[in-house]
């Protein structure tokens, strides 16, 4: 009973957050149309690794006639800043708004050819992803830093912990980073093919300069320093031994 207690109040918490959150002009957030990402993710040599920029500019005119044609939203790829032992160096993602989408891209980037990252890669694996909370601002970027954070609902939580965490929370503060420019694109992420736990999720934020990490991390621990109780609900819902966070510097396109 306490603990129910606790996520009743907490959620409280995050409805005054929001209030708190939301930009002047923001409408009640809602779930998008399902976009779906496939990334590649692969550990490379350190001395291949300016063979793994070549096979990007390789494979821009098949992901820039995709971007043209609507099959894809888009695309992009990714150096690790923070590298462990076993871990992936480097991804490439591209974005839908299908599955069928996705794979057409897949099928001509496949077959081993010299322009994949395979070519070179010690270690390699694959996701699928959907999300219905994001937004992101047109146009291509050089150098972004992307920030993930990826975390797993506890085995109790409510069935629409994740759609309580993004509507209540997460969708109101990153609209408003995005809507005054530290952020170009977010993101929550669960596995739609899954692989992983299939009560993870991932939070994805990019920013143009190395200021912007700072000015985001501010920004969150403004909001649970004002609404504690925002805090202590995330806290009820998500398993804090599971969560890991990725460092990324990357250039990509949305359409």
């Amino acid at each position: 009973m306490h603990r129910n207690w606790t996520l009743f109040t907490g959620l409280c918490g995050l409805v005054t957050a929001a209030a708190v959150a939301l930009p002047a002009n923001a409408q009640e957030v809602k779930p998008k149309t399902p976009m779906y990402a496939y990334v590649a993710n692969w550990q490379i040599p350190r001395d291949k690794w300016p063979d793994v920029a070549k096979s990007s500019a390789a494979r821009a005119g098949t992901l820039d006639k995709a971007i043209a044609d609507g099959t894809l939203v888009g695309y992009g790829s990714d150096e690790s800043l923070l590298h462990s032992s076993d871990g992936a160096t480097h991804d490439n993602w591209w974005m839908s708004s299908s599955m069928a989408g996705l794979i057409k891209v897949l099928d001509q980037m496949t077959g081993g050819n010299a322009s994949s990252p395979g070519a070179v890669a010690t270690k390699h694996w694959d996701n699928i992803y959907v999300t219905r909370y994001y937004n992101w601002k047109s146009g291509a970027y050089k150098g972004a830093y992307s920030h993930i954070s990826m975390y797993k609902l506890k085995a109790n939580a409510p069935d629409d912990a994740l759609d309580q965490l993004c509507q209540h929370l997460i969708v109101p503060l990153m609209e408003k980073l995005i809507a005054d420019g530290t952020i170009t694109e977010y993101e929550v992420d669960s596995e739609t093919i899954h692989t992983e736990n299939p009560n993870s999720f991932a939070l994805v934020y990019s920013t143009p300069t190395p200021e912007g990490l700072d000015k985001i991390q501010a920004a969150i621990r403004d909001v649970m320093k004002a609404h504690p109780l925002a805090g202590q609900a995330f806290g009820s819902m998500t398993e804090d031994n599971d969560h890991r966070d990725f460092l990324m510097k990357g250039d990509g396109v949305y359409k």
